[in-house]
């Protein structure tokens, strides 16, 4: 009698450039993430698989370090799961790092947290080379000092509906913000918030009203109240997704090296964008 091959547990670090796809998740009639990936593994294993992630991005947001596993009985190597799967995916998506990791290890619930970046272009003049990783929000100026200030308080555990979208499967709004941050790095604003997990819509929501506090709009006071208060008709407008990424996804014990997964996404001034050597 034949012996049963073993089943493996393959964890992937994912990154996508979200602007052609509707999200993460497999749906039928529009192009995914999910199913991407999966079409890739099936042509190496030659049967269905389901892959499984850290979280569900949403259309047209992007991800520098998505987390998800897979099981195969496919003898390949762990760590070469990334290169055989670049060589068969499509441009807008790629592994930078595989490994095994043990039969009860989640993608999803064994992460610890996420973290999102949303960036802001905010100089006066468009630039292509950021249109698709930014919102170009040049109408007002901005200021930095005043965001930080309104993201303070959100440290901690909190009932955050009032940046929770409608349709959403969860059934509460909890959220432990564990980290909350805003930085000007020359034209470029970049928010940045850890947490446990994140709300359907719940960066996008954020930032439209945190957006709404660095003009002057409303006060950092204002800001609290209305989600201490969960006035969710306050929160009028989501920022686009083209702007959001989620950097990063956070494991007790994860099995690839710091470089893999920690700090993926360029973080560059406008000079370094063109400082190409002149010349002679």
């Amino acid at each position: 009698m034949p012996v049963a091959a073993s089943t493996h547990r393959i964890v992937l670090v994912l990154q996508y450039l979200g602007t052609d796809f509707y999200g993460w998740q497999r749906q039928p009639a529009h192009r995914n993430v999910q199913q991407e990936v999966e079409a890739a593994i099936t042509g190496v294993v030659g049967q269905p698989v389901t892959l499984h992630a850290a979280g569900r991005t949403d259309t047209g947001v992007h991800a520098a370090a998505q987390v998800a596993h897979f099981d195969t009985t496919a003898p390949i190597p762990a760590h070469r799961w990334a290169s055989v799967l670049n060589a068969r995916l499509p441009k807008d998506i790629l592994v930078r790092g595989s490994a095994a990791v043990a039969a009860d290890w989640h993608a999803r619930f064994s992460a610890q947290w996420r973290r999102y970046r949303y960036t802001l272009y905010t100089d006066r003049h468009p630039n292509l080379f950021l249109s698709a990783l930014t919102w170009h929000y040049y109408q007002q100026p901005l200021d930095v000092g005043l965001i930080q200030q309104a993201l303070e308080p959100l440290i901690g555990k909190h009932h955050l509906a009032a940046f929770h979208r409608a349709n959403s499967g969860r059934p509460h709004s909890w959220v432990d913000v564990q980290a909350a941050s805003c930085q000007r790095q020359g034209a470029l604003v970049e928010i940045e918030v850890q947490a446990s997990g994140f709300l359907y819509g719940m960066m996008r929501l954020l930032v439209g009203l945190l957006v709404e506090v660095g003009i002057g709009q409303r006060s950092p006071a204002s800001f609290t109240e209305i989600w201490q208060t969960e006035q969710r008709d306050q929160v009028k407008y989501a920022a686009p997704a083209r702007g959001l990424c989620l950097l990063r996804v956070g494991y007790p014990d994860f099995p690839l090296p710091e470089p893999i997964w920690f700090e993926t996404l360029p973080r560059l001034t406008l000079p370094e964008l063109f400082a190409f050597p002149c010349p002679a």
